[in-house]
């Protein structure tokens, strides 16, 4: 019997399963495809996924297929330049395509012993206090102390738990997909260049074999997303926002997304818990939406892990929900601010053109990035110092860097005094005697997810906040 199963083997229940074999779990990931998808929903990584990569030691192999892009600002298409003093050691967008990232994330798990089945579709789940039995549409029923949904949007498991999922429905869409051309590439640039200057949802990318990834707004909402548009009504709406179609012929995958946002009213029920899109939905303007769901898994996992050890303080679990809950919102938020500043209304328009004004201001373009990348979020660990609730950069040290001693997914005690000590903890804690030009606090105390616990230099504080995170002293 596993401990765990995971429900969806996309980015966010790969990082979760890999997350929690870290800790000894034993953990199964039920996939309902067949085959990898075909559709590369997202593009790239933001700088705090970036940073999760790096924490777990998996950075390079993303970095060795990837592209690095400066990071600037863009909000809502708003070009501005990068301001300095970003809270970062990875100022830049990792342009990678999501089938990409899904196949290195597989990867990963495989290598730390997570079980991966394929065309296993959960249909049924009951749960008692002992655990979880979740039925596949083959008949087989499957039991495991824990069940966390990572099934996206249309989640069966956030359904059969009958949890609340409310928002509010799309009110526009836009299609996208990959297709051949018979247009010129100079043809294709000078309309890019032209339609985008009013219409943001429109653009013809290119692609490393010469196809082409391209947008279009629809002509209306669907009755029903889940069923693809059609070539002929992509190449409708082209000849009607850019006057010709391109030429697009042989597609090879064609979908469409809107602007409907909705939240699930919480994270857990019982022994099951719900991470990534099938927690949230929302418009991918930003390109928030994986970054998302694998910040949920990093949250979660030794949250999880720690519950299934045993060792797991009350209240640790349900501060999943306490610390994610509030970050989708805001990200549901950012997104559809962002889709209302690209609507062609004059309302929107006059207010575009004053947050365009107001994001010279660098501190205001510096808020919007923190936002977009998640390296602002500070979570509410009660008051004291600023880096309190915050995760901390990868800063330098005199032997190395941070993240490369968090490979393990354990806590980090970085002690600058040399005098402190985590005795009674050091089996989920690392202590670490070094220093850094780049951190003006005595010692940090830093969570399995690179969040700041506690800040200080006296023992007896230390001894009050171990506890809180990491459970019991074991003598």
């Amino acid at each position: 019997m596993p401990d765990v199963i995971v429900a969806g083997g996309g980015p966010t229940g790969l990082m979760l399963a890999s997350e929690l074999r870290l800790h000894g779990v034993h953990v199964l990931v039920l996939e309902r495809d067949a085959e990898p998808a075909r559709i590369v929903c997202s593009l790239g990584l933001h700088a705090r996924s970036i940073e999760v990569m790096d924490q777990r030691g998996l950075l390079e192999r993303f970095l060795a297929l990837g592209q690095k892009y400066p990071l600037g600002g863009s909000f809502a298409g708003i070009r501005k330049p990068a301001p300095g003093r970003l809270d970062t050691a990875h100022p830049y967008t990792l342009g990678i395509p999501q089938n990409i990232t899904d196949r290195l994330l597989a990867e990963h798990a495989a290598e730390v012993g997570v079980e991966i089945r394929r065309g296993c579709e959960l249909v049924r789940l009951s749960q008692d206090e002992d655990g979880v039995t979740a039925e596949l549409a083959d008949g087989t029923q499957l039991r495991s102390r824990y069940l966390v949904g990572c099934d996206g949007g249309r989640s069966t498991v956030r359904k059969l738990l009958g949890i609340g999922f409310p928002g509010e429905p799309a009110t526009v869409e836009t299609l996208l997909g990959e297709m051949k051309v018979t247009a010129d590439p100079a043809t294709i640039a000078a309309a890019n260049e032209e339609v985008r200057k009013t219409q943001l949802r429109f653009g013809l990318m290119p692609l490393a074999d010469g196809a082409y990834r391209v947008g279009v707004p629809a002509a209306g909402v669907a009755e029903d997303r889940a069923v693809p548009p059609t070539m002929e009504e992509f190449q409708r709406q082209l000849r009607a926002v850019a006057g010709t179609d391109f030429g697009a012929h042989s597609p090879r995958w064609l979908s469409r997304f809107g602007n409907s946002t909705r939240l699930a009213d919480h994270y857990r029920a019982g022994r099951a818990l719900l991470a990534g899109d099938a927690a949230h939905i929302h418009p991918p303007t930003g390109g928030q939406g994986l970054n998302l769901g694998i910040q949920d898994a990093f949250n979660l996992g030794w949250k999880l892990a720690a519950e299934v050890n045993g060792w797991a303080p009350e209240g640790l679990l349900d501060s999943y929900h306490t610390e994610r809950h509030p970050v989708a919102a805001d990200v549901l938020n950012v997104s559809s601010a962002q889709m209302e500043l690209m609507s062609l209304d004059p309302g929107p328009q006059a207010v575009r053109r004053l947050l365009s004004e107001l994001m010279d201001f660098e501190d205001v373009n510096r808020y919007l990035i923190e936002k977009i990348t998640a390296i602002g979020i500070r979570y509410d660990f009660g008051e004291g110092h600023e880096l309190l609730g915050r995760r901390l950069r990868d800063v330098g040290l005199k032997r190395g860097r941070l993240y490369a001693l968090m490979h393990g997914g354990r806590g980090l005690l970085l002690d600058q005094t040399g005098r402190l000590s985590v005795t009674g903890w050091a089996e989920r804690v690392d202590h670490v005697v070094d220093v850094s030009e780049e951190l003006d606090v005595p010692a940090a105390l830093l969570r399995p997810d690179g969040h700041v616990a506690w800040v200080g230099e006296d023992q007896q504080d230390l001894l009050s906040q171990l506890p809180r995170w990491f459970g019991a002293a074991v003598s």
